[in-house]
């Protein structure tokens, strides 16, 4: 066991269900807005999470209803209109550390969105590896609509390769809501699910990722976010350097020992 299971977080939720972690912001009153603390914890946890070697997979849940209404108007906006360009830029680069945590810290990420997921909880959605919605979700990356630019905690780099150039322009300039089937249609949402059921499928389909290889996953999880800013050439050698490094794990003879006994591997991420 790891220290992370033990994390008592006071500005989120967090519980597990064998070797999924499921995580959701803690104010359904507010729409689960952030919090600079919350922010921060969150960030510090996901960290973590890269060294928990009994975690398999995430799930980022909704939360009474709702995902996320982005960050608290009281709590985050007012004061930062007191902040000289210091503070202002110490608080821009603890957010996009949160996004930066998540893409770095070795486990598939599933989000669970319901209703309102706009702002930085679209960020965290956007974030993610995977994501199911309900008929009811509505994503919105609001920051135009506040007076900022689009650019927040890298949508203009992550949003355009899940949705494409065009379609991410569209969101990040009005700060319009893109509604589920959108969201599907353009390859945001992996799936609809129907809210009563959004979490329980949302958590069994991480329990599958966590029965697979550990290890394995996180290469994956690695070489996607960093052959973005590779050439093809790079890549194919990244991945050729990965799949030695992975031909290692006793995983790897778990898989061969069971496809030769006719039976169903079971891994250890080792």
């Amino acid at each position: 066991m790891t220290a992370i299971r033990d994390t008592q977080p006071k500005h989120f939720r967090l519980r597990f269900e064998g070797d999924v972690a499921i995580v959701s912001l803690d104010r359904p009153e507010r729409k689960n807005p952030l919090t600079f603390e919350s922010y921060a914890e969150l960030r510090d946890w996901f960290r973590e999470l890269h060294y928990a070697e009994d975690v398999g997979a995430v799930v980022f849940a909704s939360n009474g209803g709702n995902f996320s209404s982005g960050g608290d108007v009281h709590d985050i906006i007012g004061p930062l209109l007191d902040m000289d360009m210091k503070g202002l830029l110490r608080f821009t680069r603890m957010t996009g550390d949160l996004v930066k945590a998540m893409v770095n810290c070795g486990k598939p990420v599933i989000a669970a969105i319901d209703g309102v997921c706009v702002g930085a909880g679209a960020i965290i959605a956007m974030a993610s590896d995977i994501r199911f919605a309900t008929p009811e979700a509505k994503t919105a990356f609001l920051f135009t609509r506040v007076g900022l630019a689009g650019c927040d905690m890298g949508a203009c780099a992550i949003l355009p390769r899940i949705i494409g150039q065009g379609r991410a322009a569209e969101l990040l300039y009005t700060g319009r809501a893109m509604s589920a089937e959108e969201g599907e249609r353009w390859g945001f949402h992996n799936r609809i699910v129907a809210a009563e059921k959004l979490e329980a499928e949302a958590v069994a389909f991480a329990q599958r990722i966590a029965e697979g290889p550990g290890f394995g996953h996180m290469m994956t999880k690695t070489m996607l976010a960093q052959e973005w800013s590779m050439s093809i050439e790079q890549a194919i050698e990244a991945e050729a350097q990965a799949q030695a490094i992975c031909m290692q794990t006793k995983d790897f003879r778990r898989a061969y020992d069971a496809f030769v006994a006719k039976a169903k591997p079971v891994f250890a991420g080792d």
